[in-house]
C-alpha cells in the first residue's frame, strides 16, 4: 500500500465531503450551514491543492486544476460569508448567503470531479 496515494485519497474525499456537508440545505438559510465547516473545507481543499503540487503527469496536472478551483471558489465564499458578517452592516438575510453557498457548491462540482478522475486513475492502475 502507498502512504502517499492514501493520504491524497484521504484529503481528496475529506475536501468533497466537508464541501458537500456545508452546501447541504435551504441554499438562503443561514442556520442551515455551518461557518465552521465552511472554514474547514477551505482548509482542507488547501491542503490536497498542495499534495498535488507533486504530481507531473497529465492526471496529475488536471487534479490540480480542479483542486484550485475548488479552493478559489470556497475562498471566495468565505470572504463573502466575512463580507456579509462583518464588513457589511446588514444581517446574512436569504440573498447573501445563497451567494456563499453558490460559490460553495461550485466548489463542489470541482471537488466532484477530482474524486472521478482519482476513481478513474485508480481504476487504470489496476488494470496494468
Amino acid at each position: 500500500m502507498n502512504l502517499e496515494k492514501v493520504v491524497f485519497g484521504f484529503f481528496v474525499l475529506l475536501a468533497a465531503t466537508l464541501n458537500f456537508g456545508y452546501v447541504t440545505g435551504d441554499i438562503g438559510n443561514p442556520e442551515h450551514h455551518n461557518v465552521i465547516e465552511l472554514y474547514a473545507a477551505v482548509v482542507v481543499n488547501i491542503i490536497a491543492t498542495i499534495l498535488k503540487f507533486g504530481d507531473r503527469t497529465q492526471m496529475g496536472a488536471i487534479h490540480l486544476a480542479t483542486s484550485l478551483v475548488a479552493t478559489i471558489q470556497l475562498i471566495a465564499a468565505a470572504v463573502t460569508w466575512i463580507w456579509f458578517t462583518q464588513v457589511d452592516p446588514v444581517t446574512l438575510d436569504a440573498h447573501a448567503m445563497s451567494s456563499v453557498v453558490s460559490l460553495a457548491l461550485g466548489a463542489l462540482l470541482a471537488n466532484i470531479v477530482s474524486v472521478v478522475l482519482m476513481v478513474i486513475e485508480t481504476a487504470n492502475f489496476r488494470r496494468h
